[in-house]
């Protein structure tokens, strides 16, 4: 066939794990009462150190819990301050996270500070009692204002006192228990390791910013800021003003089938089939397109309306909500226009099966669908190009359009993007030919659809909002039902367990397929960031909703004319197959450098002992 599959493609798919693999860590936080608890552990341990020399007593335990007790409230107050006063319009850092970052920041100060009591056992030098928390102090100070600095949207100056308070109140309050004679000197520590803090983390971020920079322009960790923001709070923003800046203008393709009834001449059902990928996750981009394109044009002309994927991979997610606006309002303005084009007649559907390949094939007046899978094998994303072949083939077998399905039906194992593209392109012309022949066999069309959407089920069951809708087709004496789940893929043996099922209410073949939205990416903890459709769910409950959509198709079934449209919107901004790849990467890259680049601190550490040693 002529197709060349390009490398970039074929390794996305493995850059995007090893983005989940660092990402997936986002959400490990512990709770509210979870990060009280640790707050209040963390606390009493630093009072129990601070209390120095060790002299197990009941005074001493007092004063050391006392000392913990005050510790915490220290330490929830001044994180309190923050997040009201300086961070208060912050959108990641909240009082949950700031207490957390304080417990982690503590437990370093804890760590130095029994050695400094094992300096002060064997040395009995209070000097070096306080040169050794002091070091404790830089630890503690760097960590705070490497995460503060680095996902914080506030300004400068507000993120240096959100960082710099807790832990300076907290050094102090322990130094006050040990500094029974206070020298002006001892002021000269804490100064000094907040100097080579601040430098520290400043060296950190320009050399993992730098990759950013040269990749595309932004730096890595603004990149990382924003990505955090939608993936932690549901703020996109930030992410697509960055894809907006460094993605590519593409003219995207829409391929509609519309049925309208012969008999009051109004719509009974769309298939919208977009070349465009539902993508790259959560809110962002187009993750959400096909229920929004669901949403408006059923509120718009009162039918029902399956959104299955089209081919297209991540290189074509749009890059924010304005470009998906664009594209609703071509859909809009495409119903509005008279058709020039349509038919009241189709043919019977006919399956194709070449070497796992399974290509469906029915054919509406002058415009043949397919619908193409490799179920019960993995089904993914297939190239562009196919699509492009597809066309062509059908050119010469005589048909002005075809509508292409990627049914992203089956995931079960590892995907070959070259080898499936080629069985596929194969059985699909194979389809092509077979349509052809199907001329002869075209009668009346009778057509009814259904809709059914699980209140039970959501995003983090694999649900989109679009539900289930089926679309049944009468042709030849036969039925076919198309059936379109608003999810990303499936488990490999819900394809056959439905279209079984459905035999049971009338349906003599048909195609099962996902809408490929990305809306239910990352909002569950799981090894692929989502659930496909039937891993956590009772496959018996959706086979029941799906036959309950069919059953509602089933009733409302009369003869209808079709009609088929291309809508073409130009110039919309994509992310384009080399910065989604390269976005993919650079969380790799990045967390490859942050753990060289983490020496710095090691050197400015030792490099603190050593002048603090020498003064």
């Amino acid at each position: 066939m002529g197709l060349t599959i390009r490398s970039i493609p074929i390794s996305f798919r493995s850059n995007i794990d090893l983005a989940v693999k660092h990402y997936s860590s986002l959400f490990k936080l512990p709770s509210y009462r979870g990060t009280i608890t640790c707050l209040f552990a963390g606390a009493l341990l630093l009072g129990f150190a601070g209390n120095a020399p060790l002299n197990p007593s009941v005074s001493w335990f007092i004063g050391s819990f006392s000392l913990g007790l005050c510790s915490f409230a220290v330490s929830l107050l001044m994180e309190y301050l923050s997040t009201r006063l300086l961070l208060r319009k912050d959108v990641i850092l909240n009082l949950r996270r700031c207490m957390f970052l304080s417990f982690l920041s503590n437990m370093l100060l804890f760590i130095l500070i029994l050695i400094a009591h094992a300096l002060l056992f064997y040395f009995f030098s209070v000097d070096l009692f306080f040169k050794a928390a002091s070091l404790g102090f830089f630890a503690d100070l760097t960590l705070r204002f490497l995460v503060i600095f680095t996902i914080s949207f506030s300004d400068p100056l507000k993120k240096f006192l959100s960082g710099f308070l807790q832990p300076s109140a907290l050094f102090t309050l322990v130094s006050l228990v040990q500094m029974r004679n206070f020298h002006v000197h001892y002021a000269f520590y804490p100064l000094l390791a907040l100097a080579f803090s601040m430098l520290g983390v400043w060296l950190f971020r320009k050399s993992l910013d730098s990759i950013g920079m040269k990749t595309f322009g932004v730096p890595s960790l603004k990149l990382f800021r924003a990505f955090l923001a939608d993936w932690a709070e549901n703020f996109g923003q930030p992410f697509e003003e960055i894809l907006e800046q460094i993605g590519e203008e593409r003219d995207i393709s829409i391929s509609l089938l519309m049925f309208r009834g012969e008999r009051d001449n109004k719509l009974k059902a769309i298939l919208v089939v977009p070349n465009l990928h539902p993508g790259p996750f959560k809110n962002i981009g187009s993750s959400p397109l096909p229920g929004l394109i669901q949403e408006l044009l059923e509120k718009e002309v009162k039918c029902v309306v399956s959104v299955p994927h089209g081919i297209s991979g991540h290189e074509l997610d749009l890059a924010s909500q304005e470009q998906n606006r664009k594209v609703l309002e071509s859909l809009s303005k495409a119903l509005m226009e008279e058709a020039s084009v349509f038919s009241d007649n189709a043919s019977p559907f006919l399956m194709i099966e070449r070497n796992g390949a399974k290509v469906g094939c029915q054919v509406f007046g002058e415009c043949v669908l397919l619908t193409l899978t490799l179920a019960p094998e993995t089904m993914e994303d297939l190239p562009l190009e196919l699509n492009d072949i597809i066309m062509r083939e059908a050119e010469k077998m005589g048909f002005p359009w075809v509508i292409a399905i990627d049914a992203h039906n089956s995931i079960n194992g590892p995907f070959d993007l070259e080898k499936a593209t080629l069985l596929i392109g194969e059985a699909a012309v194979s389809a092509l030919k077979e349509a052809a022949r199907l001329k002869g066999k075209m009668g009346a069309v009778r057509v009814g659809a259904g809709k059914f959407v699980p209140e039970d089920l959501g995003l983090e069951d694999g649900m989109g909002p679009g539900g289930i809708t089926v679309i049944l087709a009468e042709a030849g004496g036969e039925r076919t039902a198309y059936v379109t789940i608003d999810g990303n893929n499936m488990v490999s043996d819900l394809r056959g367990k439905i279209l079984s099922d459905l035999r049971g209410v009338g349906v003599d073949c048909g195609e099962v397929f996902t809408t490929d939205t990305h809306i239910v990416n990352a909002v569950v903890l799981a090894d692929r960031g989502y659930h496909p459709v039937g891993e956590v769910v009772d496959h018996d409950k959706i086979i029941e909703y799906t036959r309950r959509a069919t059953l509602e198709a089933r009733k409302n079934m009369d003869e209808v004319m079709v009609v088929w449209r291309k809508v073409l919107v130009p110039k919309v901004k994509v992310v384009g197959e080399k910065q989604i790849s390269e976005l993919s990467l650079l969380t790799d890259r990045v967390a490859k450098k942050a753990r060289l680049s983490s020496l710095i601190f090691v050197f400015l550490g030792f490099a603190f002992i050593v002048l603090s040693m020498l003064l």
